[in-house]
């Protein structure tokens, strides 16, 4: 590599590690330290002025921990995302960047003017008019609690607050968007297929609009008029996305049930929710859910303690079919759980410590290296073919012995480094350094950023991942079972951090399917993920959205809208994130209309309780499934 090439490199990763990896410090507001798009002149930075007869009815206000925070500016977040530390507030203006990077673990406000626009769980386009409130802990219950659509926010750069005032104008506002949303996804709907029934949501729009009218005219009741009409849209909403065929409806599930009846039951409730196809975690933290020969045979741990004496896999697999549900084995490809190796003697890395992956910087040390970004759980090495040929025989295992539909691959990646260094990079394990300097003449823990011989390091251990992947992918084809993996969206992200290359899976064919999950709340932040990973993937690799909501808490309404947003792009279907976070707020949204084939399932009701009459049963499409071509 020419020494051109290695500064345009080092270049682009510095450019991407500071909003990656960045950190905070308390606000600053000096000039010197600001970027050019701290302008006071800006609206939310000048006090909210009350309109004539407006009402406040919250005011709250909270200190700043950092604006447009950098690694350098600011210490305590400087190994998270979006350089957002635990328990702060952070205020992201158009001179961040264009997203804010944060993680799933807080929630955001956009502000455009001095007004709350949306309300987002993570990664939000940051409006160039505004900017975007952010908290993580204890900051994100502030803003749960003091902020919502329509909200007027103030930015005090003298004191360091944001100030948020809830008022008579703020429901107005909200009531009014809504309203103005639904009837938007009602004309797409339209525009798309002339025979779409918009007969539901549109008359739960006009019960919005009519108790809209009642809030401006009534002040008295402004606020419970404005909340029948956001709720009567809100009902809207969730009747205007139609049922779609030729679609994946599925689910992630971490099983907790312990006996027949209680599978059953949750399988009952799944189908209720429309969803098709269920993805059971069945080798986690380092334990399959059934008893297992091949683990037994290693000396491991048979089965996981909690399931003994009972086999959940084939329970799951038994009510699924019997409800017309197809099952994906979920599995923690080099991922074994946080427990340490010496609590449990059958523990697998107690049993094979020469498996444990581990980072340059720990490489001496006997003990195995726990992923502090990630639980601090405890990876295998994706490099050791003992390893390779242990997780085939697991999954021959499954495969041969149970009637599954799909293989899911999770943790099929390195652990994450928490930056892009060559101390803080992980596979530094003794058959890997080996190995590598047998074919480039050098030991990898004398290889660093600058070195020619580091992209070579880089492509060894991606291409080590990528011959797992094409293993299972053969293992799939020859017993006729869906294999997909759960992948990051951000490709640089994936390469740089988690030496994981699905762009040349997808070229190669290797594998059916995709499932990242979107970790956002945000709709316009799912398209622009979405549409990053269609664009990177080759034409034959299935793209399903994994969708983060439910987990994140988002509302029901925040689910549906990005249910509606795969179908513009037009994706292979979507999969919740997961069963223990699908609360039945989730799942009557879902069987509204946009999981249930019948929309005689919704009924009109008034808001306020009066019965209409009910919307009559279209005729059931025949289903198609998402493999059949």
């Amino acid at each position: 590599m020419s020494f051109k090439k290695l500064i345009t490199l080092f270049i682009t990763l510095l450019a991407w590690i500071v909003p990656v990896f960045a950190g905070e410090v308390p606000i600053n507001f000096d000039t010197s330290l600001s970027e050019p798009s701290f302008n006071t002149s800006m609206t939310f930075y000048n006090p909210y002025e009350l309109k004539k007869g407006e009402i406040v009815f919250n005011e709250a206000s909270i200190k700043i921990n950092a604006v447009n925070p950098t690694a350098y500016s600011n210490k305590s977040g400087s190994y998270f995302p979006g350089a957002r530390g635990a328990n702060q507030l952070v205020i992201y203006t158009g001179g961040y960047g264009v997203r804010t990077g944060t993680n799933e673990f807080g929630t955001e406000a956009i502000v455009e003017g001095n007004t709350v626009t949306e309300l987002s769980g993570a990664d939000s386009f940051i409006p160039q008019n505004g900017a975007v409130i952010s908290g993580h802990g204890s900051a994100k219950n502030w803003i749960n609690k003091n902020i919502k659509v329509g909200t007027k926010i103030y930015i005090n750069s003298a004191d360091n607050t944001v100030n948020a005032y809830t008022t008579s104008e703020s429901f107005l506002f909200e009531a009014s968007k809504k309203i103005d949303e639904a009837k938007s996804m009602v004309e797409y709907y339209k525009l798309k297929n002339s025979e779409y029934d918009g007969k539901v949501p549109n008359y739960y729009i006009k019960e919005a609009q009519d108790y809209l009218k009642k809030a401006e005219k009534d002040t008295v009741n402004i606020k419970k008029y404005s909340q029948l009409a956001i709720e009567a849209a809100n009902t809207a909403l969730k009747s205007v996305v139609p049922y779609k065929v030729n679609e994946l409806k599925g689910v992630w599930v971490r099983p907790t049930e312990l006996n027949d009846d209680e599978v059953e039951a949750a399988v009952k409730r799944i189908k209720k929710a429309g969803i098709d196809n269920v993805f059971i975690e069945t080798y986690f933290h380092g334990r399959t859910i059934f008893p297992s020969k091949t683990m037994a045979g290693y000396g491991f741990i048979k089965q996981n303690e909690k399931f003994a004496g009972f086999d959940p896999l084939k329970s799951w697999i038994k009510y699924a079919h019997k409800n017309g549900i197809r099952v994906h084995v979920w599995f923690e490809t080099f991922y074994v759980g946080n427990q340490r190796p010496e609590v449990n003697p059958e523990n697998i890395l107690a049993v094979k410590p020469q498996w444990a992956n581990k980072t340059k910087r720990n490489y001496k040390l006997s003990a195995p290296t726990p992923s502090v970004s990630e639980h601090n759980g405890f990876f295998v090495d994706p490099a050791n073919p003992e390893v390779h040929e242990f997780l085939e025989k697991l999954l021959t295992e499954i495969a041969t012995s149970y009637k599954i539909d799909g293989i899911n691959l999770d943790y099929i990646r390195y652990p994450q480094a928490v930056s892009v260094s060559d101390t803080n990079s992980w596979g530094y394990t003794d058959f890997a350094r080996n190995e590598f300097k047998a074919l480039y003449g050098k030991d990898p823990v004398d290889i660093t950023l600058s070195d020619p011989l580091w992209m070579k390091w880089c492509e060894y251990r991606r291409e080590k991942v990528t011959n797992f992947v094409s293993k299972i992918g053969a293992l799939g084809r020859d017993h006729k079972i869906y294999v997909s993996a759960v992948i990051f969206p951000d490709r640089l992200a994936a390469l740089t951090t988690k030496q994981q290359d699905w762009k040349t899976w997808s070229t190669r064919g290797l594998i059916n399917g995709f499932t990242p999950l979107f970790l956002t709340c945000n709709a316009q932040t799912l398209n622009a993920q979405v549409t990053n990973v269609l664009n990177a993937k080759a034409p034959n690799t299935d793209l399903f959205a994994g969708l983060f909501v439910t987990f994140m808490g988002g509302s029901e309404e925040d689910l549906i809208r990005q249910i509606h947003e795969t179908r513009k792009i037009d994706v292979k279907g979507v999969i919740l994130f997961d069963y223990a976070h699908l609360d039945n707020k989730y799942v009557n949204a879902l069987s509204a209309r946009a999981f249930s084939s019948s929309s005689g399932d919704i009924v009109l009701k008034r808001i306020e309780g009066s019965a209409s009459a009910a919307s009559k049963s279209p005729v059931k499409a025949k289903k198609k499934r998402f493999w059949q071509r």
